[in-house]
Formats: C-alpha cells, sequence, structure tokens
C-alpha cells in the first residue's frame, strides 16, 4: 500500500478532530479511498470521515485496514505544512509517512490490533433537515456554551432555534432567509461538550447540514470537493421542568 497526498491539511484537521472523540481508529483504504468510522468510549457519538481516491495524486491500494493510534498521528501531521506532501506506506506492521518539502522527513507508526466490529453509519429518519452556514452554527454553539451544558435545536413557526436555558439563556433564531429548512415542528436537546467538538470539522466548509427530530439522535453532514465528515449525537432526553 502507497498514498500520496500532495496537501495534507486537511486530512490533518480532520484527524486533530476525531481524536478528540477516540483515541484508536481502524483506517480503510480501499479501492474508493480512505475512510474512519468510530464511536467515542461513552456510545454517545459516532463519526465518519470519508477522503476519495481522486483526492490522491498517487493511489497504490487493495483492501487495507490499519490499527492506529491517533494522538501519534496527530502529531506527526502537524509537522507537515502546506508545501509539504505526505506519502502513507504499509510495509508488515508499520506505516511509513514520508513528509516532503525542501528536504524528505520520515517516521514510522507501530499499527496496533483494534478489537470488535466494523462500525456503519446507522440509516435514520429525521423530520427535520436545516443548512447553515457553518460560521452561524459555530457562533450560536458558543453562544449556547456561555450559558449551559447542553443546547435544544427546535423548530417552530418555520423558524430554526438553537436554545440554552437554565439559570441564564442563549438563543439564536434562523428564518428562511439565513438557513435552509426543511422541517416539521420538532425540539431535540443535546450535549454542548460534544457540539464544540463537531464545530471544529464544521469550520471546514462553508455550509453545515443538520438532520434531527423530536428527542432523536443529530446528524452533522460536513462536505467539501474532496472530504466528506459525518457526526450522529444521542439526545440528552430530559423532563422538562
Amino acid at each position: 500500500m502507497l498514498v500520496k497526498l500532495d496537501d495534507p491539511s486537511l486530512l490533518s484537521k480532520v484527524i486533530e478532530v476525531i481524536s478528540e472523540m477516540v483515541t484508536e481508529v481502524k483506517i480503510k483504504i480501499n479501492e474508493f479511498g480512505m475512510g474512519i468510522t468510530a464511536i467515542d468510549p461513552a456510545n454517545v457519538a459516532m463519526v465518519n470521515f470519508r477522503l476519495p481516491k481522486n483526492a490522491f495524486s498517487q493511489f497504490e491500494s487493495g483492501n487495507e485496514v490499519l490499527g492506529i493510534n491517533l494522538d501519534s498521528l496527530k502529531r506527526i501531521l502537524k509537522r507537515c505544512s502546506n508545501r509539504t506532501s505526505l506519502i502513507l506506506e504499509k510495509r508488515d506492521n508499520l506505516l511509513n509517512i514520508q513528509v516532503q518539502d525542501r528536504i524528505r522527513r520520515n517516521f514510522s507508526l507501530n499499527l496496533i490490533d483494534i478489537e470488535g466490529q466494523e462500525k456503519e453509519m446507522p440509516n435514520l429518519d429525521y423530520s427535520a433537515r436545516v443548512e447553515i452556514a457553518s460560521l452561524d452554527l459555530v457562533d450560536s454553539i458558543e453562544d449556547c456554551s456561555v450559558v449551559g451544558d447542553a443546547c435544544s435545536f427546535i423548530i417552530k413557526n418555520g423558524q430554526f432555534i438553537i436554545e440554552a436555558r437554565g439559570l441564564n439563556s442563549a438563543r439564536s433564531e434562523f428564518s428562511g432567509d439565513e438557513a435552509k429548512i426543511e422541517a416539521e415542528e420538532c425540539k431535540s436537546k443535546y450535549s454542548l461538550e460534544y457540539l464544540q467538538k463537531f464545530m471544529k470539522g464544521a469550520k471546514l466548509c462553508d455550509k453545515t447540514r443538520l438532520s434531527f427530530a423530536n428527542d432523536h439522535p443529530l446528524k452533522i453532514d460536513i462536505k467539501t470537493e474532496h472530504m466528506e465528515l459525518n457526526f450522529i449525537l444521542a439526545p440528552r432526553v430530559e423532563t422538562e421542568d
């Protein structure tokens, strides 16, 4: 297996986001490209990442599954700059990582055995779908984190509302002019600790797509020309005061 990225910055940023959820993953490399699917240890959130074959300038691989410690990989990827290219090559039980710019630098990463069945993103039904500017979403989540540890996603009277309520409160309202809203009225509450982690991924693209329903898992879709990043987050179901 040997694959090459002429600009590894996107991969580096995504790995940094995923590493905040899980410490070890299976990276799949096959005829379609590179992929990661993982569930966090608390079984609250799931992440799915796809980097298609056409994102690579060189791609020679069959079906490979690489057990990787993400903290180790993240540290190596941070050694890349915008002017470097990245080559990943599997040899026996090692992943050789070559960073090429003015000079050639080489790293070796020990591959690990990761137990557990292969994970797949579930197919869920949603009553609300919202496409929103990523910067607006990030700001709204940050507003809510100032006053609480969870926020609600609400569809009401044709508006999309992000709200945190407790002793203090924060609220952002979006009409059809600020977001694309295709939804029935519904409400679901989610952990801000996880949402703040996901927002680091949302910053990688201009628009973010949200899918949810009443007390239902949230799906976040982040796509660019050469990348797809998805999150699923379990709802926080609580008794209303």
